[in-house]
């Protein structure tokens, strides 16, 4: 595999379960085009690598559905102990693909994700917090769960106040003009 390209920039997205990052961040990407953008996810190395430790279905956890949510708790568990021995060991992994001059990640949960992404990338780094209500994220399919909305992946950027950009996405909400925002950023 050839060496990863850098980005000219990286765009973090962070928010709570639910709150609409995977449509947001799908739904830029067909406005920047795959020319010049991609996604990448940091749960995707997490997801392999439970998927090969535990003879899973790659494909259904990284989908949307209740085979992922079945070992949610376990997995954020068994990766919470992988960062504790490097808090970069997932980031480093889902960077290996990068190709384009866009990087959008599309699910920072931790203050140690943001840390080793402004070490890699520094000023290139522009942080975008997605926020809904509880009742959208219920609307959404979201229930609370012990041990999953409760613990660190969850909660660790709920006091972070300096972001790049803050997005209200409840239900009804501008679809066009986040997105607006939002590649203002890239500009």
């Amino acid at each position: 595999m050839s060496d990863p390209v850098v980005p000219r920039i990286v765009l973090l997205f962070s928010g709570k379960r639910k709150c609409g990052k995977d449509f947001l961040t799908e739904r830029l990407l067909q406005r920047l085009t795959t020319d010049k953008a991609q996604i990448i996810r940091i749960s995707e190395p997490i997801k392999r690598s439970w998927a090969e430790k535990l003879g899973l279905d790659l494909k259904e956890l990284l989908g949307d559905g209740p085979y992922k949510e079945r070992y949610r708790k376990e997995m954020i568990e068994w990766s919470d102990q992988k960062r504790a021995e490097d808090y970069g060991f997932f980031c480093r992994q889902a960077c290996q693909g990068l190709t384009k001059e866009i990087c959008v990640v599309s699910d920072i949960r931790r203050k140690t994700d943001v840390r080793f992404f402004r070490e890699q990338y520094g000023a290139r780094v522009k942080t975008v917090r997605i926020v809904a209500s509880e009742g959208t994220r219920v609307e959404r399919g979201w229930t609370f769960q012990n041990g999953v909305d409760d613990v660190q992946s969850e909660c660790d950027l709920d006091d972070v106040t300096e972001w790049d950009l803050l997005v209200q996405n409840d239900s009804g909400a501008d679809v066009d003009d986040i997105l607006a925002r939002i590649i203002a950023l890239v500009q």
